[in-house]
């Protein structure tokens, strides 16, 4: 599997966020801002609204919360002007990684993003060094303990999907970009309830990565999700099952 649907398999069991709720928040907060002034406040007119909407509800965000974000970036309220961008770079063992931020400060997030890239022995790179290595697509993550395989399958593919993938305990459902919303609804109606949607960078190829590389390469990863500044994360990297359990605990 990509490196990023085992990287999302690890904070899951890691909860690397979840630990302090309100970074979480913060990051959910500062996505529906965005999404909002992007696109308008009407959540059922704006795919990125909604969907940003239903991971802050799916994370018991309060509705009151909700509603001043999508009032700031509507601007019916004063706040924060954000601006978002893409870093590009590669981590230990040649792993490629992207990292998409929102922040009010982009000269102070590339310089915090580049010192934990050199610190974690790997190197921030130019626009396009590694872009090219990925494409963006919806991803949606399911218990496998949802459903059996057969039936897991049947039921994303009448709900639009492209492809699955039983990977541990999950299922990993790939869709269009566009048709993502459409998807996960259809799976909800059926009781497939995702533990995760999202617009994902998906690796077009894998690059093993083994031992002392490895271990720092997921280091450098949790580092960089750590930043409130950063929205996502994602990697080319595959790691043995024993390194990733090992991440995991």
């Amino acid at each position: 599997m990509s490196g990023h649907s085992k990287w999302s398999q690890i904070k899951r069991k890691k909860a690397v966020l979840d630990a302090k709720r309100g970074a979480k928040f913060t990051k959910l907060i500062r996505e529906i801002t965005v999404a909002a002034r992007a696109g308008g406040g009407d959540p059922e007119g704006n795919p990125r609204l909604r969907l940003a909407v239903d991971t802050a509800k799916a994370q018991n965000m309060p509705h009151e919360n909700i509603g001043r974000a999508i009032k700031k970036g509507t601007g019916d309220l004063e706040g924060v002007c954000y601006e978002e961008a893409t870093y590009e770079g590669y981590g230990p063992g040649g792993a490629a990684i992207l990292v998409e931020v929102t922040t009010d400060n982009l000269n102070r997030t590339v310089a915090e993003i580049r010192h934990t890239f050199t610190k974690h022995g790997g190197n921030l790179g130019a626009p396009n060094s590694v872009a090219w290595l990925f494409e963006r697509r919806g991803q949606i993550l399911i218990g496998a303990q949802e459903r059996d395989e057969d039936a897991a399958f049947e039921a994303a593919l009448e709900a639009g999907a492209e492809d699955v993938v039983k990977d541990g305990d999950q299922y990993i459902i790939t869709t269009d970009p566009m048709t993502l919303n459409s998807v996960r609804q259809g799976l909800a109606d059926v009781g497939l309830v995702p533990e995760e949607a999202t617009l994902a960078m998906i690796p077009k190829s894998t690059v093993q990565v083994t031992g002392k590389d490895a271990d720092r390469l997921l280091q450098l990863m949790s580092v960089l999700e750590a930043n409130d500044d950063v929205s996502q994360v994602f990697s080319n990297f595959d790691i043995d099952a024993e390194t990733l359990a090992a991440a995991g605990e």
